[in-house]
């Protein structure tokens, strides 16, 4: 699918489902990485990652196009846009769009392989769990103030 071709989708899917014309631009940015899409405030164009297009399908495109031109329309009539605002959670129930896009299959991997480490406290022995690893230097225990100490490193599926 082109560029040009996703503009058209957007049209179509705006005139379909929102009796609105869209009048800006649509186009696939590869640069996006953790979301399907988005809606830019300034310019009122939106971008659409193609990841989720080639990985998930066409039903997947059109529920991203769909939430992003609830975040157009409303921006444009002055209504509440953003994810949390009444009009914006009305609007998506009224037209079918998905609240978030589905995960990437390569993203499911990688969160099912998870680091995590293990850092115990030399004077209390309390353990924390964390995902990323701390500067034992700056860092201290929150209950005694004790130093702390990185006794694992794992990998968990």
């Amino acid at each position: 699918m082109t560029d040009q071709e996703l503009h058209d989708l957007v049209v179509k899917i705006s005139d379909d489902y929102f009796k609105k014309p869209f009048r800006h631009k649509a186009f696939f940015n590869p640069r996006l990485r953790t979301t399907g899409g988005r809606y830019m405030l300034r310019s009122h164009n939106i971008e659409i990652n193609k990841k989720y297009f080639e990985q998930l399908g066409e039903d997947e495109l059109i529920g991203i196009i769909k939430h992003e031109l609830c975040h157009y329309h409303l921006h444009i009539e002055g209504k509440g846009y953003k994810h949390r605002d009444k009009d914006f959670r009305d609007l998506l129930k009224r037209v079918g769009a998905p609240r978030f896009c589905s995960t990437l299959p390569e993203e499911r991997k990688r969160k099912s392989r998870q680091r995590i480490i293990f850092y115990q406290c030399t004077s209390c022995k309390l353990i924390y769990r964390r995902k990323r690893s701390i500067n034992t230097i700056k860092y201290v225990c929150g209950k005694c103030r004790g130093k702390l100490a990185k006794v694992k490193d794992m990998t968990v599926e």
